[in-house]
């Protein structure tokens, strides 16, 4: 299962939108028992900022304490005030993630993963409402992204980046966190991943949510990306060839490249109307120096992005197209491929990357599963907030979402 970016947003996300859910709803989850009432307690979530896995206080070098701090003032400007900026070891990784906890009592525990090229301020108009709902938020930087660890593929191993060892991670923070049940929300690989977490992970999972991403059953034979894309099964993948290459992380190495190449990806345009991303041949790369600013955000928010992206560099967010052969071998030895909890996916009408036809066989593996769609692309948790929270909200209104810790 690969996912991407997809294309053009025309929408000024700066000046704030206002947008209306499309389409028909199929829900099938009037049987789904509820689960049980969750307590986290003030120590358990105090006790986690800033440790190792071990318990013991991180040390960190001067660089990095000013890198983590010039995020966390950003994220106090533009986030939330309720959100703040973690540190963690999960299985020997440092992970960054934001941290988000409603008045009270929180009714449930909701895991928030972003694809690719976005961070976890990529969920950052859906966080405050989901606070609003009384859920507590946890957003990481997934492997390779951001300000956590990136392990370079080689000498390390790509099982780094495959959907067994985010689970195992995943695992890890939702016990460190004191909880033992979780909601899961995943846009573009996010998505991908939440999906899988599920397989790997039944008993944590409770409930799952999706942007733009459709759900692909694992195979018992494997195909490459090459083949799938040559083949004209996927041919909206091309791109993802040559983000597997290396081509990129040859070409993309300043800060100021970086930025250029997130511009291009959210969207940006030449004068004259041309793109600097196409999904059957990836990033145009002679026209990034030509692009208008993206639409989809403001310069200061391109900014702390390209900021962000250079901590490592591009190469370990490329790692997760590196993956696939990595995730057919972990899941044989998976013996069920049905996801039983309830499960809402919201399509993007444009989404070029992932259109809606790639969901038509979502119902045959998802028994309780609800459609939407939002009449955006790719970016649509960007493009059509709006949209897209009044349909998780009431989704989440709807399907009961008590839960109870049991650590």
């Amino acid at each position: 299962e690969t996912v991407g970016p997809g294309t053009n947003g025309h929408e000024d996300l700066n000046e704030g939108l206002n947008g209306d859910a499309n389409g028909e709803t199929t829900d099938k989850n009037a049987n789904v028992p509820p689960p049980e009432p969750q307590q986290v307690s003030a120590d358990q979530q105090e006790s986690l900022k800033d440790q190792d896995d071990d318990g013991g206080e991180m040390v960190e070098a001067d660089e990095d304490m000013d890198k983590h701090k010039m995020a966390m003032d950003f994220i106090k400007e533009f986030l939330d005030p309720r959100v703040e900026s973690r540190r963690t070891h999960l299985n020997g990784i440092q992970y960054n993630y934001l941290f988000g906890q409603p008045k009270g009592n929180p009714r449930a525990t909701v895991f928030l993963f972003h694809g690719w090229p976005d961070l976890s301020i990529g969920w950052r108009n859906q966080i405050p409402i989901l606070l609003d709902m009384g859920f507590l938020v946890v957003a990481p930087d997934m492997m390779g992204y951001g300000q956590t660890e990136a392990p370079h593929v080689p000498p390390e191993s790509i099982a780094f980046y495959s959907f067994r060892r985010i689970a195992d991670d995943v695992k890890e923070l939702a016990r460190q966190l004191g909880v033992s049940r979780v909601i899961l929300g995943g846009h573009d690989w996010g998505g991908a991943i939440v999906y899988r977490i599920a397989l790997w992970l039944p008993e944590l999972v409770t409930h799952i949510f999706t942007v733009c991403t459709p759900y692909t059953a694992p195979s018992k034979s494997y195909a490459s990306l090459e083949e799938m894309v040559k083949s004209g099964r996927v041919p909206n993948f091309g791109y993802q060839l040559q983000l597997a290459s290396g081509q990129l992380e040859e070409a993309i190495q300043s800060r100021g490249q970086i930025r250029q190449l997130l511009n291009a990806l959210y969207g940006g345009v030449t004068s004259n109307g041309l793109p600097g991303f196409d999904v059957k041949t990836g990033v145009q790369l002679d026209r990034l120096p030509q692009l208008k600013h993206t639409k989809l955000m403001s310069e200061r928010l391109l900014d702390f992005y390209a900021d962000q992206y250079a901590n490592n560099g591009i190469h370990g967010t490329l790692n997760w197209y590196r993956n696939r052969e990595q995730n057919f071998k972990d899941e044989l030895s998976l013996t069920n491929t049905t996801i039983r909890v309830p499960v809402l996916f919201i399509a993007a009408t444009k989404d070029e990357a992932l259109p809606p036809s790639m969901s038509r066989a979502m119902d045959k593996h998802i028994p309780h599963l609800t459609r939407k769609t939002v009449d955006t692309h790719h970016w649509a948790l960007w493009e059509k907030p709006e949209a897209v929270n009044e349909i998780i909200r009431e989704w989440l209104e709807e399907t009961p979402t008590q839960q109870k810790s049991h650590l």
